[in-house]
């Protein structure tokens, strides 16, 4: 019989101890006597149109920060982020002739899984830093030590967050008869800038001749729908926000789309039997070692109803593997009929360190395994029907490449991030001109 404390049984990757065990459950009590972040009609509302991904009905943009910080709950990265979104989402509006389903790893991604549990400075070794909802970025004992407090002030965070997101959209931000609201202050110095001008100024023309024959009132075009998600990582937060909907179901209510690391996504682990018993649309991060009979496996234990908009598997291969690993994948779920999303994530399987040991990846990279899935799907008369980045709206310098050609050399400019690189917001444009012409 599941309940959302059930994965306490079951053995946990990325497993990380909070020293103090009262300490620990003062800080799950005050979480579950706190109101939902999002509400179970939400979340339905958003497996709704994540069903119609499924059909090839609509898009899904996925992305955000690799890391949130408590720090940058501010009015400009958070404005900035959803913008940037706004932005990628119109491009492949107009692209691809198909509804975007626009999902932020926002309001919540505060916890990072890590390949190695300690770090060393020196001769000084610590635990590893996994995000502002377990422990600090600081280096030092006291930093690094995880500390359940975290736990509640994420949530307060996330709600500051979730609120302002929701005042803007509510407000009008996203007003598709005025995308030119969402121009960032240094968009103009892109080489893109005069082609997304362009676009702008051709969905304008558009949208004033589908008013004027049609008669379209101003506010079906003023609101988005925009959803959050975040790598459950930690159980702990995710349980006492984990609360039974009226339709008897239970629903992670921290967040819209949770998902599943490629770290913690092992068969009888403590995240799958979590993920197992939630209502929540729901992703898993599949890298290159997962064998295809693993898979299977993971699918009919998360989704073993074969229901549409259920599971989305992103997928995370990298440039040397996803020609040779991605059709075997492919191949499996089509042989069973399973209804799958497919997500492409050409972020994580393409890092690597620059001789100066800074982590960074290629911006053709990213392009080349994204390319490559498209192309892949196709051939297989399969569909892919997302795209999962981690971005920002900010002018970092994080991965090498793109319109203006960032070097190595670029990298200290503004290397920014707390864990992964990102793209920035020329990056991230350019790329979904690119995905747009798929």
């Amino acid at each position: 019989m599941w309940d959302p404390t059930s994965w306490q049984n079951k053995p946990s990757a990325q497993n990380f101890e909070y020293p103090n065990p009262a300490k620990l459950q003062a800080s799950v009590n005050k979480l579950a006597q706190l109101p939902p972040l999002v509400t179970a009609m939400e979340v339905s509302r958003l497996k709704e149109q994540l069903a119609k991904v499924v059909r090839g009905e609509a898009f899904l943009l996925q992305g955000g920060d690799c890391a949130e910080s408590f720090a940058n709950c501010r009015t400009q990265p958070i404005t900035n982020k959803l913008k940037i979104l706004l932005q990628m989402s119109l491009i492949l509006i107009h692209g691809m002739r198909k509804p975007v389903v626009r999902v932020g790893r926002i309001a919540g991604q505060y916890a990072k899984p890590r390949s190695d549990a300690t770090e060393t400075q020196g001769k000084i070794t610590l635990p590893s830093y996994r995000g502002d909802l377990i422990n600090k970025p600081g280096f030092s004992q006291q930093d690094r030590e995880p500390n359940p407090e975290l736990m509640v002030q994420g949530y307060h965070y996330a709600a500051v967050t979730l609120n302002y997101i929701r005042a803007l959209v509510d407000g009008g931000f996203a007003d598709l008869q005025h995308p030119e609201y969402w121009n960032l202050d240094f968009v103009k110095h892109s080489p893109l800038a005069e082609q997304y001008q362009n676009l702008v100024h051709s969905i304008n023309d558009t949208l004033s001749f589908i008013k004027s024959i049609s008669g379209i009132q101003a506010s079906s075009l003023s609101r988005v729908d925009f959803y959050t998600s975040h790598e459950a990582l930690n159980l702990f937060y995710e349980q006492p926000l984990t609360r039974k909907a009226d339709d008897g179901h239970y629903y992670d209510l921290s967040t819209h789309f949770p998902w599943i690391g490629m770290r913690t996504a092992q068969l009888g682990g403590a995240h799958v039997d979590y993920f197992r018993g939630i209502a929540n649309p729901i992703a898993v991060k599949i890298g290159a070692e997962m064998p295809a009979e693993d898979l299977l496996e993971l699918i009919d234990i998360l989704n073993p109803t074969n229901e549409a908009g259920r599971l989305t598997l992103i997928v995370r291969l990298g440039v040397a593997n996803v020609a040779k690993q991605l059709p075997k994948l492919i191949e499996i779920v089509k042989t069973k009929k399973k209804q799958i999303l497919w997500s492409c994530d050409p972020m994580h399987g393409n890092t690597h360190k620059t001789e100066s040991g800074i982590k960074t990846r290629r911006f053709d990279d990213i392009l080349f395994e994204l390319t490559q899935s498209f192309h892949i799907h196709r051939e297989m008369q399969s569909h892919l029907g997302g795209v999962h980045f981690e971005l920002t709206g900010e002018n970092v310098t994080e991965c090498i490449g793109g319109a203006r050609g960032l070097s190595e050399s670029d990298l200290s400019t503004a290397y920014e991030t707390l864990l992964d690189p990102r793209l920035n917001y020329e990056q991230s444009l350019e790329m979904a001109m690119l995905i747009a012409q798929q």
